[in-house]
């Protein structure tokens, strides 16, 4: 079982007297930056000046430097741009600025982990990285509450990298729900598979091809959606508070026998062999690479792909549908 940390063993006076840098202003970047301020320590961020993060930051309450000027002033340095940015923010204007006994902080192992990003061994390297968005981090913080997080030590050069971690993890509130100790492979492959295959890759396909087959068989197209897309959120919510099988007992016996009896038809071993596969892409390199020159070659095919989605009649009837809904806006 993974070993989980709480508010108990972690003391936030051990950052105390350390400057922490957030390199980016996103929604991540700004729930971590303003928990951490409010927690009583000392937070600089960097952000591109001219961009909308940029006077988000400057509204609350904070004055965006470089992030070569931050990673200089700051001993403590969290990396929240991008994945595929921050190889090149490192290169350029962080490791320059590293000395020996500063400490480098991501929420996401990509880099490290495939190597985009090889720190010198003098520095620590750690991973605090929330479960859940950067609303929702600053949310529960406001409501004393926590998202739990995970907490991964790549480099432990002074000794005190746990420290660090379980620190920063309670000056952005996740030490009240918990911390669980994982490392940079487990997090980082873990997450690529669970978006490429469940989260993110595999419920968009299930729908269209739900929402397809429905369309071809004669049904209306505004009833296919609200079938196989709209009321998936009352599933998965049910899911989020309850569990699987609570969510089974919150739904009709019709539904739960379908469920029981039919889902096996849909995720086949076909479907299981195709996620070993994918899998172990992820695992060899393979996705990552291919991610990386993606990005170099100007996104061709991510452009295309979502051009394309941009079309599909899921999205064009749904945005018909949702203007119907003025709860959602």
């Amino acid at each position: 079982m993974a070993k989980i940390y709480y508010d108990k063993d972690a003391d936030l006076n051990f950052l105390k007297g350390k400057k922490i840098a957030i390199i980016g202003y996103g929604i991540q970047g700004r729930g971590q930056a303003l928990n951490l301020r409010d927690s009583g320590l000392d937070v600089i961020v960097s952000e591109i000046e001219g961009i909308p993060n940029y006077k988000i930051a400057q509204d609350d309450g904070f004055k965006p430097v470089s992030s070569s000027e931050a990673a200089k002033e700051a001993s403590i340095i969290q990396i929240l741009t991008q994945d595929h940015v921050q190889a090149k923010v490192y290169k350029e204007n962080i490791e320059p600025n590293l000395k020996k006994g500063k400490a480098l902080l991501f929420s996401h192992g990509f880099n490290i982990h495939f190597k985009q990003i090889v720190p010198s061994k003098d520095i620590d390297v750690l991973m605090v990285a929330p479960k859940g968005p950067g609303s929702l981090v600053r949310q529960m913080y406001e409501e004393k509450k926590g998202v739990p997080c995970l907490l991964a030590i790549y480099q432990n050069s002074s000794g005190d990298a746990v420290k660090i971690g379980l620190a920063y993890a309670k000056g952005i509130g996740g030490t009240k729900a918990g911390v669980i100790e994982t490392t940079f492979k487990e997090e980082t492959e873990t997450d690529l598979f669970g978006e490429q295959t469940v989260l993110c890759g595999g419920v968009t396909a299930l729908i269209k091809a739900g929402f397809e087959t429905l369309v071809e068989a004669g049904y209306q197209p505004e009833i296919a959606y609200f079938e196989c897309l709209h009321e998936l959120k009352l599933i998965t919510d049910l899911i989020y508070k309850v569990g699987i099988q609570g969510m089974r007992k919150r739904v009709s016996d019709t539904a739960e026998y379908g469920d029981l009896t039919r889902g096996k038809r849909i995720i086949t071993a076909e479907t299981r062999k195709e996620m070993r596969k994918i899998l172990g892409e992820v695992q060899s390199g393979k996705f990552a690479k291919e991610w990386i020159e993606e990005n170099e070659k100007g996104r061709p095919v991510f452009n295309k792909l979502s051009k394309e989605d941009d079309n599909h009649p899921v999205e064009v009837v749904g945005k018909k549908l949702r203007s119907m809904m003025d709860w959602i806006k």
